[in-house]
């Protein structure tokens, strides 16, 4: 799926919603609500009143890592994007050329046995191309005295990545979501699930009070293809069993199951046999959601607003349509929404009907 629209470049949310005037938090930004072709304009504080009791949010868990080091390949300064460790310990890496607006010029990788100077003495080898016909991401042997490896590098060495249409670097807490834990093996996500970004612990405690409930599941991001909007690539998940089972109680008892983040949709999905019953487990997915396929357990989504030739419009067609997708977009240039990851974010509901007017009233 491609928008036939075109974003302008002075709708990229430059810094964080809370860095924009005094006495904000990262909720600050606005919520566009889709049912069906319905559309309608929100502050993203109305969350709770736009969710129902017994609503179940599936919510990514995966920490934010600091993905992005400064090395060298002979006198050429490069930026080393870690996106994925695979599980013989060596790495999925992007290189990127630096300038003044962030890493935001990609550059082939390779070839094979390319060597990239680290900080600290480490020494990166580029072993072989991700994917047939992949230039972007390698598998990537890091080595050298520092015992820690690459997660230790990251946590010395490392930043936060971003790309030109941010206005400056920011601390890598900006770029952790509420929900966000520490994985056992210090792993996490290459770049931020940016859709539960807004979410405020103050908003968390009102949400379940309202009686909606969470299902934490974990997804870890790898690095995102800014340029081709390629699909993504093989990601490491996790539903635990207690999630599968809250999912599967609200999925029996007619309750909504709302996805924050295209990540959230992916895990769960994954997680999902043919009949639609989500049963726990861990691993890598390489499922990529279309039309075609469908989805088997989300009946909605809270994303952020993604660019018109992006292939994750092909999830959110899957769970809204065509038509509902080109309304709430063209919604969202008309209203000046702001766009990525410190942007308003895109609240996509199912059409209200009979069953849901029921639903409202009788699913407590």
């Amino acid at each position: 799926m491609t928008l036939t629209v075109r974003v302008p470049e002075e709708l990229s949310a430059r810094i964080p919603a809370e860095q924009r005037g005094p006495g904000l938090d990262r909720d600050a930004v606005r919520l566009l609500v889709s049912r069906g072709t319905e559309v309608s304009h929100h502050a993203f504080g109305e969350l709770p009143r736009l969710l129902r009791a017994g609503d179940l949010l599936v919510v990514n868990t995966s920490e934010t890592l600091a993905a992005a080091v400064d090395g060298r390949i002979g006198h050429a300064h490069v930026v080393v994007h870690f996106s994925t460790r695979g599980d013989d310990g060596r790495w999925a890496v992007e290189l990127r050329d630096p300038d003044e607006r962030g890493t935001t010029r990609a550059r082939a990788g390779g070839p094979a046995g390319t060597g990239v100077r680290l900080p600290g003495g480490v020494r990166m080898v580029l072993e072989e191309p991700l994917g047939a016909g992949s230039e972007r991401l390698w598998w990537a042997r890091v080595g050298g005295p520092r015992g820690s490896g690459v997660l230790g590098l990251m946590r010395e060495h490392g930043r936060p990545i971003r790309y030109s249409y941010t206005e400056r670097d920011q601390p890598l807490s900006v770029y952790q979501t509420v929900f966000a834990l520490p994985s056992a093996d210090g792993t996490g996500s290459a770049e931020m699930p940016s859709a539960a970004r807004p979410f405020t612990l103050r908003m968390v405690t009102e949400l379940v009070s309202r009686g909606v409930q969470f299902a934490p599941i974990t997804l870890h991001t790898g690095v995102a293809s800014a340029e081709a909007h390629e699909p993504p690539y093989p990601e490491r998940f996790a539903v635990p069993e207690a999630s599968a089972r809250l999912i599967n109680a609200a999925k029996a008892g007619g309750r909504r199951i709302v996805a924050v983040g295209t990540t959230a949709v992916r895990a769960v999905e994954s997680a999902a046999g043919a009949d639609g019953v989500v049963r726990a487990r861990e691993g890598w997915t390489d499922l990529v959601v279309t039309p075609e396929r469908g989805v088997r357990v989300v009946d909605g989504l809270l994303t952020g607003l993604h660019e018109p030739e992006a292939s994750h419009l092909l999830m959110l067609e899957a769970v809204a349509g065509r038509a509902a997708i080109d309304r709430s977009y063209e919604a969202a240039l008309r209203g000046l929404y702001l766009w990525h990851e410190f942007g308003d974010v895109h609240l996509i509901l199912p059409a209200e009907g009979p069953h849901a007017e029921h639903c409202a009233s009788n699913c407590r």
